[in-house]
């Protein structure tokens, strides 16, 4: 392993419980003993929703759930899975041919994400088998990355089986590109994140070339995430590469009406560095060319001066194409509001009103995912604002949306009445109640990124 690869910790079974559970299941299922366990955590976004894919800096911090597997590699070409959760089918599969559905977002189909983006990197013809058991602490669909996370697990577990060795961030931009064998368009941050991370320092994480720089949270707050209990899966919808579109599509006609070669311009960033201005002067830049009404399919091929057949063909994501109108002004508004950036100067600068000012961004970041991003829904809004009212500085959706968890900024001091009065307020209400699980409503420090396990 090199210095900056993902380290390889020597443990004692008999004092991880969890270790020790998952070798007498795994045993007990394959008749023989793991050889290595790898995890990789989850993560929670502090600020800077749906811009890592238009390529800017987002701020995360991994979190204490994870993704385990227990892994014996084997001399048949074969993969053969299995998760300690029986709501999740077992799954084999020959390693030399893997297919990946992109129609129903399975569990097994991240792994095979993770799995092919490691045989593709180094051409490996031979791969090793492998059984596998895997141990899942995130809840699924709640935008804590669970599926990023596995997907960076199933990378790991493959590089380790097969004895190759890469760098952290070589390891990241593959689990990053590989996650869009199942069709989902992201940008990156959540495999950055869950390799990168240290424990006690959230990220900023930048893209091209990736780099994370540590980010020193304030002390005396602490951040809670609570999930809204909505599952938003964003691979099994088209919601999210719509969005990834409309900022794509946004792109093409800024490049075009300041005379870029917009055929070549994918992200919002690259209008911004080809033309070498500041964030401020490109929201002017969105006033003067952008309309607020939605564009029509028509209007777009006019401005592009190109066929509907050729913006379905050369632009537009598969599960995108029968999509009549986008809202491009708002998406691009809501994208170069620099708020990620602020937030990292006022934690290095840390004032005495800093957790005022972070609250203040936070906040400002819901109203904006809200009503330019459209990616809120009901039920967070009913959080965030219940998470407001019982004393959270700041707090916000954090993910994709359209569903899933919140992340808020709560005074340390605070924190037992918060959760308290937010568990009453939320999930115990009259007319319902909601199953509030250990990972439903709790309190995160920025944990530690991707490991290997061997028993010492």
């Amino acid at each position: 392993m090199t210095a900056d690869a993902p380290g390889v910790l020597p443990v004692q079974l008999v004092e991880q419980p969890r270790l020790q559970k998952l070798k007498e299941m795994f045993t007990a299922k394959f008749g023989s003993a793991p050889k290595f366990y790898v995890r990789a955590p989850g993560r929670v976004n502090l600020i800077g929703e749906h811009i890592d894919y238009c390529g800017y800096a987002v701020l995360p911090m991994a979190i204490e759930q994870d993704i385990m597997i227990a892994v014996e590699p084997v001399k048949t070409q074969v993969v053969q899975l299995a998760n300690t959760d029986s709501l999740y089918l077992d799954f084999s599969t020959s390693v030399n041919n893997i297919q990946i559905n992109k129609t129903k977002p399975q569990w097994h189909n991240y792994f095979l994400c993770g799995l092919k983006g490691i045989q593709e990197h180094f051409g490996l013809n031979n791969p090793t088998g492998m059984n596998c058991l895997l141990d899942g602490t995130i809840p699924p669909s709640s935008g804590l990355s669970s599926s990023s996370a596995l997907v960076c697990c199933a990378g790991l577990v493959t590089l380790k089986a097969n004895g190759k060795t890469l760098s952290k961030v070589e390891l990241a931009e593959i689990c990053a590109k590989s996650e869009r064998y199942i069709g989902t368009e992201g940008g990156g941050m959540d495999q950055s994140i869950s390799i990168l991370a240290e424990e006690g320092t959230a990220k900023l994480i930048e893209f091209s070339p990736l780099r994370a720089t540590d980010v020193r949270l304030p002390n005396g707050a602490a951040f809670v995430i609570a999930n809204s209990c909505v599952e938003m899966n964003k691979a099994a919808t088209s919601h999210y590469n719509i969005r990834v579109m409309e900022c794509r599509l946004a792109t093409k006609l800024l490049s075009k009406s300041k005379g870029l070669d917009w055929k070549k311009m994918v992200r919002l960033h690259d209008v911004q560095t080809k033309l070498g201005v500041s964030l401020e002067e490109m929201l002017t830049i969105v006033e003067e060319v952008l309309h607020p009404e939605p564009y029509s399919t028509e209007e777009i091929c006019k401005c592009l001066g190109i066929s509907l057949e050729e913006l379905q063909a050369q632009i537009l994501a598969q599960n995108t194409q029968e999509v009549s109108t986008f809202k491009l002004y708002q998406r691009a508004k809501h994208v170069y509001t620099a708020r990620v950036l602020e937030f990292k100067k006022i934690c290095n600068e840390a004032p005495a009103n800093a957790l005022q000012l972070l609250g203040e961004l936070m906040k400002q970041s819901h109203i904006s995912c809200r009503e330019m991003y459209e990616c809120s829904c009901p039920e967070l809004d009913r959080l965030v604002d219940i998470c407001l009212q019982f004393g959270a500085i700041g707090s916000r959706l954090t993910g994709a949306g359209w569903g899933g968890c919140t992340v808020s900024m709560v005074p340390t001091d605070k924190l037992n009445d918060f959760l308290k009065n937010v568990k009453k307020a939320y999930y115990q209400t009259d007319d319902q109640s909601l199953p509030l699980e250990n990972n439903s409503l709790f309190a995160t420090k920025p944990g530690r990124g991707a490991l290997v396990f061997v028993e010492a």
